[in-house]
């Protein structure tokens, strides 16, 4: 139990969190950045900062992610905004930010399917001021978080409320992007760890694990541009699977790549020229 009285420079030692996560909720809970936890090391919490930091360790030990405790998670050098209606972001989702900056032509049209918090689509918007980018997703909830995070990090997104391509029309882009629910319905690790605590539609398919793949791979050749990429997130194990779907579609230069630590994460392929 943490008092009031005990120093900046005590706590540090003795919270019984990893010491990552000890440094990210004191900070949190008494205002302060790392420069002030060495600035500050002798100053003395009050009764209402005990009180929070305490609240927050027990959120914490009860197992529910920092991102969602702190209310914020970095990615691609951005501060996103995160809640329970929207998954935390993650470092590997980053190589499918790079992969789009590469592949979208100069003022080129962009589409995020399942934007989430808005990672993808605000990542690729903020470095890529030129393209025009356009982010969906079924739940209203997680547009929100979108829109509001596009706005914190003076990044123009398009935000459309959509069940995949329903809200499209005839619309056509120059990529697509999408990371989707990935998780076979039953899998162990969604009882586990931060996955408990977020959205699980968000996480799951409810069927194999590729039913969502599936979907975005037979349909995005109607909004796809001759030539354009599709590029797709999925799990440590879909490679394979979801490079067959792109070559049954009729894909050309279908590959895989690999995150930082050595997986393949994202797999894409170019439309076909003889699409009209």
């Amino acid at each position: 139990m943490i008092v009031a009285g005990a120093t900046v420079k005590a706590l540090q030692a003795a919270l019984p969190l990893a010491a990552l996560e000890n440094r990210i909720l004191l900070c949190h809970a008494l205002g302060l950045n790392r420069v002030g936890l060495i600035t500050q090391s002798e100053r003395e919490i009050g009764v209402d900062e005990a009180a929070a930091l305490n609240n927050l360790i027990a959120r914490r030990q009860r197992g529910e992610p920092i991102a969602y405790i702190v209310g914020k998670r970095e990615f691609f050098g951005l501060d996103f905004a995160v809640n329970d209606a929207v998954l935390i972001p993650r470092p590997d989702t980053e190589l499918i930010v790079e992969l789009a900056i590469e592949r979208l032509p100069q003022a080129g049209r962009a589409l995020d399917m399942g934007t989430g918090s808005g990672a993808i689509a605000v990542a690729l918007a903020h470095s890529r001021p030129d393209a025009q980018v356009t982010a969906l997703d079924v739940s209203s909830a997680a547009l929100e978080v979108a829109r509001a995070n596009a706005a914190s990090n003076g990044a123009t997104v398009r935000f459309l409320e959509s069940d995949w391509f329903a809200a499209l029309g005839t619309e056509r882009f120059d990529l697509i992007a999408s990371n989707p629910p990935y998780i076979a319905s039953g899998d162990a690790h969604l009882a586990q760890g931060d996955l408990r605590f977020e959205p699980v539609n968000a996480l799951t398919d409810h069927a194999d694990g590729l039913a969502a793949l599936r979907t975005i791979i037979d349909n995005a050749e109607q909004h796809l541009h001759p030539t354009a990429w599709l590029l797709l997130e999925h799990g440590y194990d879909q490679a394979a699977a979801v490079r067959a779907l792109l070559v049954h579609n009729g894909y050309s230069d279908v590959q895989s790549w690999r995150d930082l630590a050595g997986i393949e994460r994202v797999s894409g392929g170019r439309l076909s020229t003889k699409t009209p």
